[in-house]
Order: structure tokens, then sequence, then C-alpha cells
């Protein structure tokens, strides 16, 4: 059964950033500043690491009640049973994913265009992941997406719309008037010193521009007024 998920804050690992800390203790410190989902990333390693790094990020996220989502790999997900896969433009066209996967699990996709988005949500995806928004390095060869085009999809959807690429404290203000379920990050707390406070920090943020739910009913109160 699908989670009645809160999106706002995505974390997505990536072992470079680890140095010589352990990734199943920055995932915990980070679900306890305030990260709502994590999707597991791993470009490297046979199947029986990845398989294994899944089970222990597991034991975390359970313990939370928050969802695990595998990124690309649905054998993966399905053996470790995690909540849901992640896929992109140039994996398994999503309704392939869909099908094996079945209807109670999560499916995200990434999207960088209004095409994609609608795309991806008529074949079946529950959320997507828009960008990249601003330049990043933890991730080569991906399209630019400009704000406008993140504003039109959200827009255009009836799922959850979520911004990555390139995602800091410095620049969550860009997303005020964006209408967006949350944000991914992925150095802003794999690499940060203390992913417990930049959590923190990043949830504090966030609330102070005021969740999708807040914003359409400050929208839906100017509009009232008008009349």
């Amino acid at each position: 059964m699908k989670y009645n998920i809160d999106y706002s804050l995505y974390l997505i690992t990536d072992r470079n950033l680890l140095g010589n800390r352990n990734i199943e203790n920055i995932v915990e410190e980070a679900i306890q500043g305030g990260v709502t989902v994590v999707q597991l990333r791993e470009k490297d390693g046979d199947s029986v690491f990845l398989y294994e790094q899944a089970l222990l990020i597991k034991t975390i996220t359970d313990k939370y009640n928050i969802p695990l989502i595998i990124n690309d790999r649905v054998d993966i997900m399905l053996a470790a049973d995690a909540a849901g896969v992640h896929v992109g433009q140039t994996d398994l066209p999503v309704a392939v994913v869909r099908k094996i996967i079945g209807k109670n699990k999560i499916l995200g996709v990434s999207a960088s265009s209004l095409e994609e988005a609608l795309q991806a949500e008529f074949e079946g995806a529950d959320y997507l992941g828009v960008g990249s928004i601003f330049l990043t390095k933890t991730k080569l060869n991906t399209k630019k997406t400009s704000l406008q085009t993140l504003q039109q999809i959200t827009q255009s959807v009836h799922i959850p719309t979520l911004a990555i690429g390139g995602i800091h404290l410095d620049n969550i203000d860009n997303f005020k008037n964006v209408n967006i379920e949350g944000i991914c990050v992925v150095s802003e707390i794999m690499g940060a010193k203390d992913p417990y406070s930049r959590a923190l920090q990043l949830r504090s943020r966030l609330r102070k521009n005021g969740d999708k739910k807040e914003r359409n009913e400050i929208k839906e109160k100017g509009e009232r007024e008008k009349k």
C-alpha cells in the first residue's frame, strides 16, 4: 500500500560525498532533522552490494515510517520491498515499470520539459522530479529547466511536482511563488558536516516560504477579496 507521502524534503544519497562517514548515519540524522523521503541512488557496485545497501537503509526509513525509493533499479526495489522506484527518461518506459511494480508501489519519474511531465503522468507516474533547476555537480549531462517551465508543469499535471538540481539554502527562496510539493537535495545534506542541522535549516526555510497548501489558501483568499 502506498504511503500518505510528504514530499517536502526529499533526500537523494550520493556515496561520493560520504568521506569516511557511514551512509546510514547520515540518512538517520537527516531524517531526524526533517527529511521526509529518501532515495537510494547507487551508480556503482554489483547487485548484491546494492541489495544490501537497500536493506540497510530500509531499516532506518522503516523505523521512522518514511518511504525509501530506489533509483533506476526496479529489481532491487522489488527484492528489498522498498516503497518505490524512480526512473529517468533513458530508463525503462514508465508504463512498463508501472506494469512490473504494480499499482501499490510509488513510481517517480524525472522530467525536464512539459511534454515529458505530461507523458510520465499519463503512463502512471506518482510524482515528478523536475530539473535540473540550477547547476549541479552531482549529476552530469542533465538538461536545464527554467523556473517558468517548472511552474508550467505544476499548473498542468495532477501529481506532485518536486524541484531538483543544485538546490541549497541560499536559493530556496526562488521557489516562493512556484507551486511545487517539495525539493530534492543531494550535496546540501550528504555533504554537510552536520546533516541533522542542515535538514533542520532546510525545513525551517521551507516553512518560512509556506507549503503548497498554504500558498493555495493565500491565493484563493486574495482572489475572493478581489471579487
